[in-house]
């Protein structure tokens, strides 16, 4: 539960943050635009006019060679000399456009002032949208002189020009929408001023439809610019998503090495004050018990045998309390190691029910064995087991008042397993708490009231001892019915017994076979036989 609490707070806090954040940004989003007159933010604006820049070195040959070949089309209606001097002047503003946009390149990205080179650009491209619209007035005075079908021709490849400028213009200048607009506006105007004065329904029509064109194009041009923004948007958020990332990995890496400098000084720290802390405690108990034991005589004021005993009594409580920190400190840095050892569960539990059955009767409490006949030994560290089984009976000695019940039970699972309970009678644990009762040093509300006290490390212990054999372990509880603690071993725990592989004594009945009909390998292979028939179990 203080888990999800810490989370839930964590969660909060990041929620206000990013809140912030959005509302910084959109602060800083509204000044922009009332300064600029644009919504764009800076970064994606430099993205897009360079966009543009791009495209217009990428082609820079394509503008100047439709142009001659307009030029030379042009000659079949008009003068040469007029088309040569529009050739003239597309290729110089091109040429003026495409130097700029190499200028724009060679300046840093913390230099470029935006609005001005917008401005720059902007004109440009409007005087280049100018040089276009010549095209329209090529030969304007020479219709006249023209037949019907030249005049016609020619003016409808004056409407297929502006079709093919509107479709290059839309590609390489949509992402700035100005600079389409400067650059293909005045060639629209241009070729329906021409259309309309023909005084002609057919090229009133085509006018029209030149209009129409121009819109649709823009409508177009106006998509692909969304799109443009969109990537760029999604390119920042992927960025800012990767610097996040990187950010925490840094904080994770920092965090991961501090906690793995503190668990070195920690161990250093548990492995000097183990031997710093045993060391008097051992000549403690050892005194105290020669005191209160009177070895050297009898004490004349029997106060000072009670302090005695009360002496060595603290004096085993914090031995126990450093063996039980030491042994989860080894647990969690890993460094416990299992000696196992084929043992049976309940001679293990009857051992410990010995060893506890004097506090049980001190404190008027039953201590009941129920352990299933004929269990097969299992194949764990006896120790390990021992302060399992030693550790759950203590809790409930500890927490059962007295004229209570304690039951330890062996049996074995579906599965093939064996599991072992101890379940008592005591206070009971409710359910929120459990979670609290199996971290280090946690206790409940109250089994902490009715108990006789302890360290909380007893039921973390045994949970950490139970998974280093492969094992679980649950702990059962409800308020005024008692609480239950059950560890099961899984069935690669559990020794299975091995049939011989021939009948006993049958090898004495059987006449020996002559040397020469024998392999040399096959008395081998009849010992290696009796050696694992001999054990009588196989994990």
């Amino acid at each position: 539960m203080q888990t999800n609490g810490t989370a839930d707070q964590f969660a909060s806090l990041r929620g206000q943050r990013d809140t912030r954040k959005r509302a910084a940004e959109d602060l800083k989003a509204a000044r922009y635009r009332l300064t600029n007159g644009t919504t764009i933010k800076p970064e994606f604006e430099y993205e897009l006019l360079s966009m543009f820049v791009r495209n217009e070195l990428g082609a820079a040959v394509t503008m100047p060679a439709l142009s001659i070949i307009f030029s030379l089309a042009s000659m079949f209606w008009a003068p040469v000399m007029q088309g040569s001097l529009w050739v003239i002047l597309v290729v110089s503003s091109k040429v003026l456009l495409l130097e700029l946009c190499r200028r724009f390149q060679a300046i840093p990205r913390d230099q470029v002032d935006l609005k001005m080179w917008r401005r720059r650009f902007l004109l440009v491209e409007l005087l280049n949208g100018f040089t276009w619209a010549g095209f329209a007035l090529v030969g304007i005075g020479e219709h006249l002189l023209l037949s019907s079908t030249s005049v016609f021709s020619s003016h409808v490849f004056i409407f297929a020009t502006l079709i093919v400028l509107l479709a290059i213009r839309m590609t390489f200048a949509s992402t700035v929408m100005p600079i389409l607009y400067a650059g293909t506006i005045p060639m629209t105007a241009a070729v329906v001023t021409r259309l309309m004065l023909l005084n002609d329904p057919f090229y009133f029509a085509l006018a029209s439809m030149a209009v129409g064109v121009h819109v649709y194009f823009v409508f177009l041009a106006k998509g692909l610019n969304s799109t443009a923004l969109a990537m760029l948007e999604f390119r920042a958020q992927k960025d800012s998503l990767i610097a996040e990332l990187e950010e925490q990995k840094a904080i994770s890496d920092e965090a991961r090495r501090r906690a793995e400098t503190a668990n070195k000084a920690k161990s250093r720290f548990l492995a000097t004050m183990s031997h710093e802390l045993r060391t008097p405690l051992n000549a403690i108990m050892g005194f105290s018990e020669v005191m209160k034991a009177e070895i050297l005589g009898p004490m004349s004021n029997p106060t000072y045998k009670d302090y005695a005993g009360n002496i060595h009594e603290s004096g085993r409580h914090l031995l126990h309390l450093i063996n039980e920190i030491l042994d989860l400190s080894r647990i969690e840095a890993g460094r416990y190691e299992l000696h196992e050892e084929p043992v049976r569960l309940t001679d293990v539990a009857e051992d410990c029910h010995r060893l506890l059955k004097l506090k049980a009767d001190a404190k008027g409490l039953v201590l009941v064995e129920d352990y299933d006949q004929g269990l097969p030994q299992v194949w764990v560290d006896q120790r390990a087991i021992r302060q399992i089984v030693l550790n759950l009976l203590s809790n409930a000695l500890k927490f059962t008042p007295k004229g209570g019940r304690v039951t330890i039970t062996i049996s074995s699972t579906s599965d093939g397993g064996q599991w072992l309970a101890v379940r008592d009678t005591g206070p009971g644990i409710p359910e929120d708490e459990i979670p609290k009762v199996l971290q280090a040093f946690g206790q409940g509300s109250l089994a902490h009231q009715t108990a006789e006290g302890g360290t909380g490390l007893g039921l973390p212990i045994v949970q950490n001892l139970i998974e280093l054999h492969g094992g679980t372990f649950e702990l059962r509880s409800e308020l005024r019915k008692g609480t239950e603690a059950i560890i099961v071993l899984p069935k690669q725990r559990v020794l299975q017994a091995v049939g011989p592989l021939q009948p006993l004594g049958q090898e004495r009945h059987r006449q020996p076979e002559p040397m020469s009909s024998r392999s040399p390998r096959q008395p081998r292979m009849r010992h290696a036989s009796h050696s694992r028939a001999s054990s009588g179990y196989a994990a």
